[in-house]
């Protein structure tokens, strides 16, 4: 038996063919990722690297500022928002040979300051002599700490308590320029108080005049172990 094949006039053209015309062509998806996304993503994974780095500094401060177990209390007054160090040009410090000291060279460590006029006497000799002993009662966090006279009346430290300062910090200053970074408690003076700076130069605590030693040596012990993680003796 024979099998007739249609002529070719007869065999549908797909181009023809209006069913076939109708089909829709897909193209297979992109696995490309548009600019844009890759820089959101390149953001994230900066702000990530910085907030683990950041995470140290502000878990310790957090520790002391905010999660505060019931029934402690800060001996001394918190100054919020803690009072940025000066900038070189408006804090103009100078060492008792005359020397310009700029005031970020400061920073890096732990600052405990007094305010007094350089013929110290009384109760500023006091404070000066406990300054060293609560810096000498920290043990092995005293390197974190420098000791630090600020004199802002020109006049020159007073003989006979060049022992006492040896290893401590002693400048002179400009009083209205300190005025603008430190100020004491209503009704006080400036020279009333001990002064604490962080090592980001940022004027964070004010003791008082009547403080006992021993609770002033308790909130700084506490700020030094808050802060370990992140801050050595020493500046960098």
């Amino acid at each position: 038996m024979s099998t007739t094949l249609p002529p070719a006039s007869a065999t549908a053209s797909p181009a023809a063919d209006p069913a076939l015309m109708q089909l829709s062509v897909h193209s297979l998806p992109s696995t490309r990722v548009a600019p844009e996304q890759r820089t959101r993503s390149g953001r994230w994974k900066m702000l990530m690297v910085l907030a683990v780095c950041a995470a140290p500094v502000i878990a310790s401060y957090l520790t002391y500022y905010v999660i505060r177990p019931q029934g402690r209390t800060n001996h001394g007054d918190l100054i919020e928002p803690a009072r940025v160090l000066p900038a070189d040009a408006a804090l103009a410090l100078r060492a008792a040979d005359g020397r310009v000291v700029a005031a970020s060279s400061l920073k890096g460590q732990w600052l405990l300051i007094t305010v007094a006029g350089g013929d110290c006497a009384g109760r500023c000799e006091r404070q000066l002599y406990l300054q060293r002993q609560i810096r000498e009662a920290l043990g092995k966090d005293k390197d974190r700490l420098d000791r630090v006279w600020l004199i802002p009346d020109g006049r020159p430290m007073k003989a006979g308590l060049q022992a006492g300062m040896q290893g401590a910090t002693v400048l002179s200053v400009d009083p209205q320029q300190l005025a603008a970074w430190l100020q004491p408690a209503a009704g006080r003076q400036l020279g009333d108080h001990w002064y604490l700076v962080d090592p980001r130069g940022d004027w964070m605590m004010r003791f008082a005049p009547d403080a006992e030693p021993r609770q002033v040596l308790q909130d700084l012990t506490r700020l030094m172990k808050a802060s370990a993680s992140w801050d050595e003796a020493g500046r960098p």
